[in-house]
């Protein structure tokens, strides 16, 4: 059996393969309630094969969404929302897992499609941000406000709720977004973080957020429930976090709880220069990996089965999560496991096709 079609075991919950649908934003719900189409994109997914469907970035309160259409997971009717969508996953022999989010100074903008560019007024839906500063992310998105030391308290409070909410959903996997330049990357990068607070400066400063975060969500979901966290492993920018600093990350969010990282990058300044290839990012969770002793996630621009197998093979990581291309083809682990010699996980409603 090849290692992507074989099982992966976190904590009390084993995925039968580790072929993962990484979190991506339908900017398709209304008041932060998922539907039919989540219901249909996300389980699409899991017939397809995957072994954890990861849903979009979820936000905690209302004001941590992206735009006025992002989902959330901060009260019982969200968990009555999402339940059906789990409930099928589930069904289909895949593990459901949700992304706990909040956009910060990101938030409150329009979604790629439609309506308009930049941040979204208060009389068209749109609301203030908060962030670590009152810096903008850019001049067309809205000027954030700067979180106090008790506002964070509760924000940290608001993950954990949404922890329990998720669970109460029929999640299995909860995973916390600390990366793309959204609340809990813009605290650790130095480049968004300017505090004198005890929630900025030096490098324990700036990441006590994150790992408060993650320690009360672990307390949250209790010892059974594996917990991920998706940094941005590079800044790609001068003076912001390296891939060095990023192992330093993963070392106290392990510590904290988190069973495994997630590695991707950029989004926390829009002049990075990032060299985009079949790939990219690979080395960052094998960095992360090696030197801080966490399993890794591997994602960005793998299309290939047997590129897919290698990062496997050749210690990368212990995962790895697809985006574009389950949205091209969410039947992609099917002719994967084909192209690597594995019996498909075929439902058998399409064996014919097979």
């Amino acid at each position: 059996m090849s290692q992507l079609f074989s099982p992966y075991r976190i904590r009390s919950v084993t995925l039968p393969n580790r072929v993962v649908v990484s979190p991506m934003c339908q900017y398709s719900a209304v008041d932060g309630l998922p539907d039919d189409w989540h219901l249909v994109h996300l389980g699409s997914r899991a017939v397809g094969g995957a072994g954890l469907v990861i849903a979009e970035a979820s936000a905690v309160v209302p004001e941590g969404r992206i735009s006025p259409q992002d989902v959330g997971i901060w009260s019982q009717a969200h968990v009555e929302a999402w339940q059906p969508i789990t409930r099928f996953i589930k069904a289909r022999g895949s593990v459901p897992g949700i992304q706990l989010a909040h956009a910060g100074r990101k938030a409150s903008t329009y979604r790629p499609w439609g309506e308009g560019r930049g941040g979204v007024a208060d009389a068209d839906g749109g609301w203030t941000p908060v962030g670590p500063t009152e810096d903008a992310f850019v001049d067309s998105y809205r000027t954030p406000t700067a979180l106090t030391e008790a506002e964070i308290a509760d924000l940290v409070a608001k993950f954990a709720e949404g922890a329990r909410l998720a669970l109460a959903a029929g999640f299995e996997v909860v995973e916390v977004h600390a990366a793309h330049g959204y609340l809990l990357h813009e605290f650790l990068s130095p480049l968004s973080n300017t505090r004198t607070d005890g929630y900025g400066g030096s490098f324990e400063g700036r990441a006590r957020f994150a790992v408060e975060v993650v320690r009360a969500v672990r307390e949250a979901v209790g010892e059974e429930v594996p917990v991920l966290v998706r940094v941005s492993a590079s800044d790609w920018t001068e003076g912001g976090l390296t891939v060095d600093d990023s192992v330093e990350v993963a070392r106290v969010l392990r510590d904290a709880g988190a069973d495994l990282v997630d590695a991707s990058s950029g989004g926390n300044t829009p002049n990075a220069k990032i060299e985009v290839g079949p790939g990219y990012q690979v080395p960052f969770a094998a960095a992360i990996r090696a030197k801080a002793d966490v399993p890794t996630g591997a994602v960005g621009m793998i299309t290939d089965p047997h590129q897919a197998e290698a990062v496997l093979t050749d210690g990368s990581a212990d995962l790895v999560l697809l985006a574009r291309e389950l949205l091209r083809d969410p039947y992609w682990p099917l002719r994967a496991a084909a192209a690597l010699g594995d019996p498909a996980p075929v439902p058998p409603q399409y064996e014919r096709a097979f």
